[in-house]
């Protein structure tokens, strides 16, 4: 099943969503009232009865719109990890974003006013589905409620001031997120998903989610080690190689342009680029 959050004429909603019809699960009496609290109760399923909304209707939310915790891992893909010079680490390289660099499909990303080099970076996104810590890899899957599409968008000179990358990740309305909770079952396989990011309509980015270095069950199970993990986190599960920073010249997002985060089966994330 696919999910989604959304304002319909100034009322946030979540629902279940079906081609370009969406039904408004938020509006049923006794609903959740949202999709961070539908994952945490359970709620993930079509109810009957729910009005139905055509997508074009309605604007899109980060599709889960204030996680508590959004962790993501650096240098994932072997690919990345190459082009950054990054010697081969033993653990997983985790850095955090808050909660109000998340913008929905189709909301502009802000290249803020004190940076020039702002970097695209798309990347397979996995929502927590339920509570847990010190979770086991054989068990991991077990605690993901599903999965979007994530743009880990970057600014470069600010992520570079020192070793640490927290202040060049966290410029407001700069972490586009979504357009769609997908639930397992509707991946398949999900080690031969393919992860492709265009800037302007080429390719710049394309990898496979084979192509990681530590595996999503590796990742839950190392930060669940050191935080509980609850229904609504989010996990950024890393970039494929191809990132602005590293080509010949720089390859810089500007204002007026488009990027998409496309993943197989999961969908395409779009946002223009403007100026703040």
């Amino acid at each position: 099943m696919r999910f989604v959050s959304f304002m319909h004429r100034d009322r946030a909603s979540w629902g279940c969503i079906t081609g370009d019809r969406i039904a408004d699960l938020g509006a049923l009496p006794g609903a959740p009232p949202d999709l961070k609290a539908a994952i945490a109760a359970g709620a993930l399923n079509h109810r009957a009865g729910a009005a139905t909304l055509s997508r074009a209707d309605v604007q899109l939310l980060p599709v889960v719109p204030a996680p508590a915790k959004i962790l993501c891992v650096g240098h994932n893909y072997e690919t990345h990890r190459q082009e950054t010079g990054r010697a081969k680490a033993e653990h997983p390289s985790i850095f955090t974003r808050f909660a109000d660099t998340l913008i929905g499909a189709d909301q502009p990303i802000v290249r803020p006013a004190v940076s020039t080099m702002l970097d695209y970076e798309g990347e397979l996104a996995v929502v927590i589905g339920k509570c847990g810590r010190k979770i086991a890899e054989s068990d991991a899957m077990d605690h993901v409620a599903g999965f979007t599409c994530f743009n880990d968008a970057s600014v470069r000179d600010w992520q570079w001031h020192t070793s640490q990358f927290i202040p060049g990740k966290n410029f407001p309305a700069t972490a586009p997120f979504g357009p769609e909770l997908v639930t397992p079952e509707e991946i398949g396989n999900l080690s031969a998903v393919s992860v492709v990011t265009r800037l302007n309509g080429q390719i710049v980015q394309q990898a496979t989610v084979a192509d990681m270095i530590f595996p999503i069950p590796k990742i839950i199970a190392y930060v669940s080690t050191f935080t509980e993990l609850a229904p609504g986190d989010v996990i950024a599960t890393g970039t494929p190689g191809g990132v602005g920073a590293k080509r010949t010249p720089p390859l810089w997002m500007k204002p007026g342009d488009l990027v998409e985060v496309e993943i197989a089966g999961i969908g395409q994330l779009a946002n223009r680029v403007i100026a703040e």
